[in-house]
């Protein structure tokens, strides 16, 4: 398994606390972002927050009763203002009649006394909503407004949390794609991590056993490069492709907890043993005995001079000799190991060359 780290926002990168070779655990911090922008940004997402909780407060709770007796006491003043207003637009009027004050004075005293009862009418008013406190559709508007900062504030932590940049995966860093400094955008690549908790053995083997093959048949696993190591491992996939050029199928080997120094792209060889039926004879032959026509392995033998062509099963490839099976083959006939390519089946030979194995 293999990962790359990648940003999550913009930004300048502050420290780079890993180097090629260094083993990370997941949720360890890799790399910082330059985060004054973020911290800013979280600092005024929480005074909203507060500001709008302190106003649903005032809401929930109503109108104080201190609040609630000044507005009473600003509706007593407007009254005595309106009454002293009043009064006086009387005594002027008393006046005028007699002759003895003019049209302007009496027409500024009736403004004041107007004045002086809407301001009496503005304070009931207050007074009236004060008593009656906030109705149930403001409180929810402020509700909202409440969740909506709320929910600024948990935006504004996730960016201040992602210019801290963690790994998502347990392993070795293989690559590292900036330095000190560098202006990073959203999505770039920082780090390429390859895990070494578990891997992923490809093996060949040959076609013609890709039947007999299936998940969860043990493989013992080798490398040139480790000669002290085996290891058991469970196959766990066949891929359904052939290689057209070596005639061999890919099967997949899961290998938990593998050595330190087993690197990935590492040569490795493996050994099933394949269950064969109780009733089925194999017989080992060097590899060059067979011919290769079309899919089909060939096998000839001699008798009397002349050859006998046997299809045969491969049923384990050993390198210089292959084990081979077919329900006619016999233990001590003659094979033809050399120069087989050109015969066919009835084919008159002479025997040049006999070796007994």
């Amino acid at each position: 398994d293999s990962a790359t780290i990648r940003t999550q926002i913009d930004g300048i990168v502050e420290q780079v606390l890993v180097k090629v070779g260094d083993r990370v655990s997941e949720g360890m911090t890799v790399a910082v972002l330059e985060d004054t922008d973020q911290r800013l940004a979280v600092l005024q997402a929480q005074a909203n927050l507060a500001q709008e909780q302190s106003n649903l407060s005032r809401l929930e709770i109503g109108t104080r009763p201190e609040i609630i007796a000044q507005r009473q006491a600003e509706v007593k003043t407007a009254k005595a203002r309106e009454k002293e207003a009043q009064d006086n637009l009387k005594r002027l009027r008393s006046l005028q009649e007699e002759g003895a004050l003019s049209e302007r004075e009496l027409i500024q005293a009736q403004t004041e006394a107007d004045a002086a009862y809407s301001e009496r009418l503005r304070t009931e008013a207050i007074l009236a909503e004060a008593l009656a406190g906030p109705r149930k559709e403001e409180i929810a508007a402020q509700q909202g407004r409440v969740a909506a900062a709320r929910v600024a504030l948990e935006q504004a932590q996730v960016e201040l949390a992602r210019t801290n940049i963690k790994s998502n995966l347990s392993g070795v860093v293989q690559s590292r794609e900036v330095s000190l400094g560098d202006y990073v955008e959203s999505s770039d690549a920082l780090i390429s991590i390859v895990s070494k908790e578990e891997l992923d053995i490809f093996l060949e083997i040959p076609e013609q056993l890709s039947a007999q093959i299936e998940p969860g048949l043990s493989v013992e696993l080798r490398a040139r490069a480790l000669p002290n190591w085996r290891q058991t491992g469970k196959i766990i996939a066949l891929l359904p492709v052939t290689n057209t050029t070596s005639r061999r199928q890919l099967v997949r080997v899961n290998l938990p907890n593998p050595p330190a120094d087993l690197r990935p792209g590492m040569g490795i060889q493996g050994e099933v043993k394949l269950p064969i039926e109780t009733n089925t004879t194999t017989f080992i032959v060097p590899r060059d005995a067979l011919s290769r026509r079309r899919d089909e392995w060939l096998l000839f033998t001699v008798e009397n001079g002349v050859t006998q062509e046997f299809t045969v099963t491969m049923v384990e490839d050993m390198g210089e000799t292959v084990a081979i099976n077919h329900p006619d083959l016999q233990a001590g006939q003659t094979i033809v190991f050399s120069g087989s390519d050109g015969l066919s089946d009835g084919t008159h030979v002479r025997v040049i060359n006999t070796e007994d194995n």
